[in-house]
């Protein structure tokens, strides 16, 4: 959704540490009070890029700038939106809060048209975060002081970029794309903020290429309007072919242009049949990588935009078509990079510290779910939810499997175009997708848990005391991890199992786990540990700076090759 009215506020602001958290109370928010400490945002303060670099854990967190809105602005309504902000933030704007959210992983937005002045003005954030509480998603940051085994640097406060939006007094808000290749169009639906009348319609071109091939015009009902756009021309979005169609959306009123975006979808479809995943009525084994989104210097956030993609292409030049992007959700921009390199990838939450034992789960995970899946709709890249991941037992309580169902129909009811695995790898309640994570090193006792699925016999299960197959398409989502970092002695890393001697034997064990499942006609995909080394664990193919490790030519050519079910 690009207008053309907007600016960036990443960069220098004031910041201040609240251990106490009684900010508040002092009335840190008031315009006048200045915050001793700077901090280069949107990079969390526990990264060496914000200025910060403190990696102990911080109760609240303070953040303040001053921004001028341009003269041409006035008028029309200012919005300021927020990427992520770690966990529960309060914005204030000259000294008058605007809103709160919950929640470290998914994007917000206040509508500041009423606390703003022209001239210069103050925004104060404030966020407080405990992921030791066991009420909020954690995903791979560490509980414990140090970083430890698979758990690393924690992120607090504001990870992801921070502007302000200048949009008409009747403006979209929200626009969801249901490609449509059987019939060769694309359904939106349209949703409005501001002035309504009877005189509203949404007019929708598309092109591909710089040439027009599709338009149509709909009443706008209430807020809301629906309509279908058919195309002239049909290029299918596919992996490592990313065709994607430009579109104009804009509001009318009586022929009058009110509102104006630029965005873009891909023309393609998600379809499970028996045991095949298809994407365009295709059966295309999914090459996946476990990529969990860490950086030296940025932690959860990459240094640039340039970094987000260059994470894709180092995984694609090792033969990878996609990835599970794993325990975090990822910016907005990483996945306009997949859709526009033709890279798979899977949507998953950070569940990890959250307590999903008793119905509270719901309350702390639903709502920050919801907006992730509403988020992050329209990317053509994204082919499957993963809301949870291992949701293994805490302090001896078994989770709450209605948890896990209720979360797992209320996706499917939000986006009936995905699958949806309830949670990766156990325990499974009600899934679309069966997996399981096998970090077993020896590929001959590997290949032997899947012969009898390899001749059209028995599935493999993990923890079947806790969980049943059910006839559901079956990938295993996790496994390799082989440790390899041969400049570390063996007491600082942290890997999966035996560490290979030598090179050639790390390759020979890796193409012997890939082929198991590549040869395997009921395997519709599977995904490796992982791209990169992160802090202590270092079971990557590529180290924490992305040097890769291995000849990325062997690697290409043990993963491309041809899969059974293809």
């Amino acid at each position: 959704m690009v207008r053309a009215d907007w600016m960036n506020l990443n960069g220098n602001w004031e910041f201040e540490l609240d251990h106490g958290k009684s900010g508040k109370q002092r009335n840190w928010f008031e315009e006048g009070y200045h915050l001793s400490q700077n901090i280069v945002v949107p990079f969390c303060p526990e990264s060496e890029l914000s200025g910060i670099g403190y990696t102990d854990f911080m109760a609240a967190v303070w953040y303040k700038r001053q921004f001028t809105i341009p003269d041409h602005w006035q008028d029309n309504r200012v919005l300021v939106h927020f990427g992520a902000v770690d966990y529960d933030a309060e914005v204030w704007i000259n000294g008058q809060s605007v809103g709160k959210h919950r929640g470290g992983y998914s994007s917000f937005s206040f509508d500041i048209t009423e606390y703003i002045s022209p001239g210069d003005n103050v925004v104060t954030v404030c966020a407080e975060d405990d992921v030791r509480s066991g009420l909020q998603p954690r995903g791979k940051q560490s509980g414990l002081y140090y970083s430890h085994g698979c758990d690393y640097t924690r992120t607090t406060g504001i990870w992801q970029t921070v502007w302000l939006e200048c949009v008409p007094k009747t403006y979209i808000s929200k626009l969801k794309y249901y490609p449509d290749p059987d019939n060769h169009c694309v359904h939106i639906e349209a949703e409005l903020n501001g002035d309504y009348n009877d005189q509203l319609s949404l007019a929708v071109s598309s092109s591909f290429n710089g040439k027009a091939v599709g338009h149509n015009q709909a009443a706008v009902s209430g807020r809301k309007a629906r309509l279908s756009v058919e195309l002239s021309e049909i290029y299918l979005w596919e992996p490592g072919n990313p065709n994607l169609y430009d579109l104009e959306i804009q509001i009318l009123n009586d022929g009058k242009k009110l509102d104006s975006v630029e965005s873009y979808f891909g023309l393609r479809s998600i379809k499970l049949d028996g045991m095949a995943f298809k994407i365009n009525d295709k059966s295309i084994f999914q090459r996946l990588v476990l990529d969990q989104g860490f950086y030296p210097d940025g932690i959860y956030t990459a240094p640039s935009d340039e970094a987000l993609r260059k994470d894709i292409e180092l995984s694609m030049e090792m033969g990878f078509n996609g990835a599970r992007l794993h325990e975090k959700v990822f910016e907005p921009r990483f996945l306009y990079w997949a859709d526009k390199l033709g890279y798979l990838v899977w949507g998953e939450h950070a569940n990890w510290g959250l307590d999903i034992t008793t119905a509270t789960g719901i309350e702390r995970f639903l709502p920050e779910w919801l907006e992730v899946v509403e988020r992050d709709f329209n990317h053509p890249a994204l082919i499957g939810w993963c809301p949870f991941n291992e949701t293994w037992d805490l302090d001896g309580k078994k989770q709450n499997n209605e948890v896990l169902r209720i979360v797992y129909n209320v996706t499917k009811q939000v986006d009936p175009t995905r699958p949806v695995i309830d949670t990766s790898g156990n325990f499974h309640v009600e899934t679309d997708i069966y997996d399981v994570h096998d970090y077993d090193q020896n590929p001959e006792t590997f290949a032997a848990r899947y012969e009898a699925m390899k001749q059209g016999g028995e599935i493999f299960t993990t923890f079947s005391e806790r969980q049943q197959y059910g006839g559901q398409p079956y990938f295993v989502s996790e496994f390799g991890g082989i440790w390899w970092n041969p400049d570390q002695k063996d007491d600082i890393g942290w890997g999966y199992g035996d560490r290979p001697k030598s090179e050639e034997e790390f390759l020979s064990r890796y193409e012997g786990l890939v082929s198991v499942l590549l040869d395997n006609p009921y395997m519709f995909g599977f995904c490796y540990t992982q791209l990169y080394d992160i802090e202590q664990e270092v079971n990557g193919l590529y180290t924490y700076d992305r040097k890769p490790k291995f000849d990325p030519d062997i690697i290409r050519n043990i993963n491309s090759r041809k899969a059974a079910i293809e």
